[in-house]
């Protein structure tokens, strides 16, 4: 005698395995939301180098020093410049994250604190180049957008 398996349970399984899909997807389904929200950050910067143009010097040391006018805080960083490279660009103020990083005598990074700074590069002990900036402070705007 044959086994025949009635078609009743089966419909109910599919029809079970249908809802609880359609009541995942309920729950997963992104909420409404009331308002747009932002988030910001703004960091000045400057971007200082130095190039030795005409490649003279094979492989060096470019040692910048950022002086803060209003503080009178000196920061250093130096980098080495490896030939056939002639030069290089850094950024003042650099993250602590990094492996050099603009900081203090005593360890202190510099931060973006708005005002005027001189600075200079200078190669084996003497400047080579020099300049000014002024840091302006950043202002942020959040606008919230209503739905």
């Amino acid at each position: 005698m044959p086994n025949s398996t009635p078609a009743f349970p089966s419909s109910l399984a599919h029809a079970c395995r249908v809802a609880g899909l359609l009541l995942v997807l309920f729950f997963l389904a992104p909420k409404a939301s009331h308002a747009q929200t932002w988030l910001v950050s703004t960091d000045p910067y400057v971007k200082l180098g130095v190039v030795d143009k005409f490649g003279q010097l094979g492989t060096y040391t470019a040692k910048f020093v950022v002086v803060n006018q209003t503080t009178g805080k000196e920061y250093i960083l130096s980098k080495q410049v490896d030939s056939p490279q002639k030069g290089i660009d850094v950024v003042f103020p650099s993250e602590p994250s990094e492996a050099q990083y603009f900081a203090t005598s005593t360890g202190e990074a510099a931060k973006a604190t708005p005002g005027k700074y001189v600075w200079e590069c200078q190669v084996a002990g003497k400047r080579v180049v020099s300049g000014r900036f002024t840091l302006a402070p950043a202002a942020n705007d959040v606008t919230v957008i209503e739905r």
